[in-house]
């Protein structure tokens, strides 16, 4: 009986490392998607990014659910159970990250019909940085690797940087030109959306980090040389 047992929480456990790849795939897939509604103004594309919202939120709720199974039916310690808290916590911010992609897609309905302000150079770049940074920390999180991790918690000072310079960019465009203002802020507010999923990437790779090594570096301005 407890092999049986034994093999059926490691079964689970399976099941539930699974399950936050496929949920990372599905949001990181979503974030292509919105930004090519958006660059190729494509609204049905826009509009079936914004339909599948609801199977991010199903997944948030499965893995929800495996996670309070194992918790109450096994009772695991120690690194089992930082695996199992930070499974919980990853599906947290994927769900927002998903909801990252349906406010992309939104505003990508809203601006088919607009002619664009400038070519779509910095979005684009965004949109590469916090996919990769995303599917690397997702990695990360599979391999129990730290130092991808902490690459990842390093990436994210390139997505900022973007993010101000576009900000820069838009406010002179708005300045000289008021005409501009909505299409400005709706490509401000995508800006915005994508360095949001670059800091949930972030949050996933510290997480990792104490998945792995039991010690938190959120809030931290530079990890520790110890790690």
């Amino acid at each position: 009986m407890p092999l049986h047992t034994d093999r059926t929480y490691e079964e689970h456990l399976g099941e539930l490392r699974t399950a936050v790849l496929e949920m990372g795939g599905l949001v990181e897939e979503q974030i292509g998607q919105a930004v090519r509604a958006l660059i190729e103004r494509n609204e049905p594309l826009a509009r079936s990014t914004i339909a599948r919202d609801h199977t991010v939120n199903r997944f948030d709720v499965e893995i929800d659910d495996l996670c309070l199974k194992l918790l109450a039916l096994h009772q695991p310690a120690a690194r089992d159970l930082r695996l199992i808290t930070t499974a919980l916590k990853i599906t947290t911010d994927l769900e927002r990250i998903g909801d990252m992609a349906e406010h992309i897609a939104e505003r990508a309905v809203e601006l088919v019909h607009e002619s664009p302000i400038k070519p779509y150079i910095d979005i684009p770049r965004m949109a590469e940085l916090s996919r990769d940074m995303l599917h690397r920390s997702l990695d990360a999180f599979v391999r129990e690797d730290v130092e991808l991790a902490l690459a990842v918690c390093v990436a994210d000072d390139q997505i900022d940087k973007l993010h101000e310079q576009l900000f820069r960019e838009l406010l002179s465009f708005m300045v000289e030109d008021p005409t501009t203002v909505t299409r400005a802020m709706r490509l401000l507010f995508v800006s915005k959306c994508l360095e949001r999923v670059g800091d949930h990437a972030t949050n996933i790779a510290e997480m990792v980090i104490f998945m792995v090594k039991g010690r938190s570096i959120r809030h931290m301005d530079t990890p520790p040389r110890d790690l």
